[in-house]
């Protein structure tokens, strides 16, 4: 599973780079989605720029954490959300070792709109690996919510 997000990811940015010039983008799925290209040199929104070698070996210990956690058999019941963390921990680092930036191809329009309405800012540009790595943390986060806790707790009344 890691491997495949890994993969996916860097297929799609190895695309985008051949693809577009830096800045150009083009409408993919209606006023929702568009592909294009530009490089991040920090991590979402830009935050940190200048440190891509840093974020990189940060991102890479992360996700192989994850991944020799996932492989010892620890946190198997949330083998999916863990491995979508690792893949994409792990396709931005690839990023930032080969490049010194990350390639960001995708732009919503969409949650553009949201966030503008919101905070007055643009939704940021982005690429598989941060869908990878906010679906897993959401994952998480949702099972964390909804599975009942295991710890016993006493009861309030003698």
């Amino acid at each position: 599973m890691i491997v495949l997000g890994v993969v996916l990811d860097q297929l799609l940015k190895v695309w985008a780079v051949s693809t577009f010039q830096e800045g150009e983008f083009r409408a993919f799925v209606g006023g929702f989605l568009s592909l294009g290209l530009i490089y991040n040199k920090g991590a979402a929104w830009g935050m940190l720029g200048g440190l891509t070698v840093v974020l990189a070996v940060v991102r890479i210990c992360v996700g192989l954490w994850i991944t020799f956690s996932l492989l010892r058999g620890k946190y198997g019941d949330i083998y999916f959300p863990l491995s979508l963390i690792a893949a994409g921990a792990l396709g931005n680092a690839l990023d930032g070792f080969r490049l010194g930036k990350v390639v960001d191809p995708l732009m919503s329009h969409t949650l553009s709109n949201i966030t503008q309405f919101l905070y007055g800012q643009d939704f940021p540009i982005f690429n598989l690996a941060d869908v990878f790595v906010v679906s897993g943390v959401i994952l998480v986060v949702l099972r964390s919510f909804l599975q009942p806790s295991k710890a016993k707790h006493p009861s309030p009344l003698p």
